[in-house]
């Protein structure tokens, strides 16, 4: 897996991606915004945005930026802002960025958010690490992805299937423990939603910066 691939395959499918991705995987989506326990000014970082399927979800008041790596799935989330615009936060910017060089100051936001993104990146605990590097200290790191299994079997289907999957863009037998044990992530939540309970939500909480003020990056 590289970023020119995968930003290839997500620029092709922009406009069909709802179509797959969207209700059936709304579950999660739902209880990650509830799980950030947002409030008015809130500003929010969402890592993979999309074609903008959360922009809906997220309350007034609330001031979101979005990155994705794929252009015209940033066409097709601005589409969605144009058409519905009370659909959407209070204020939102749209940039095409690479999560795993984010460029924000350290302790931006309140709340930062990855739906569906760890298993699309080539490097998904560098994607966290910048993740919590830009989170205020207090706020909430969210993880919403499907893990490898850990059962016998399901790792078995998932390590023959995942060659197949390599090649649409994202990993299916991706360790949970990629994401663990960074820095300053302190496991706030984590359990299974979704169709079947296959896919997993992780709420971390980010502590008290260090003296230095910068969080050590895990690459």
């Amino acid at each position: 897996m590289n970023v020119r691939a995968i930003g290839k395959f997500y620029d092709r499918y922009a406009s069909v991606y709802d179509l797959v991705f969207d209700e059936v995987f709304r579950p999660g989506r739902l209880e990650a915004i509830r799980a950030m326990s947002l409030g008015l000014g809130d500003r929010v970082l969402e890592v993979g945005i999309g074609t903008g399927l959360n922009l809906p979800l997220y309350p007034p008041g609330v001031r979101t930026v979005g990155i994705d790596l794929s252009g015209p799935m940033l066409r097709e989330a601005k589409d969605r802002m144009l058409k519905n615009p009370a659909g959407r936060p209070s204020e939102v910017s749209l940039i095409r960025m690479d999560a795993t060089h984010l460029a924000f100051p350290d302790n931006t936001f309140n709340h930062v958010y990855a739906p569906y993104v760890v298993s699309v990146v080539p490097h998904p605990r560098r994607v966290v690490a910048e993740m919590a590097r830009v989170c205020k200290p207090g706020g909430t790191v969210i993880v919403l992805n499907h893990f490898g299994s850990r059962h016998p079997v399901g790792r078995w289907v998932e390590k023959r299937l995942s060659p197949l999957t390599h090649r649409v863009g994202f990993r299916l037998d991706l360790p949970v423990d990629d994401v663990l044990g960074l820095p300053e992530l302190a496991v706030e939540e984590h359990r299974r939603v979704n169709m079947l309970k296959l896919w997993r939500l992780i709420v971390f909480r980010k502590s008290a910066a260090p003296r230095n003020g910068k969080l050590a990056r895990a690459i």
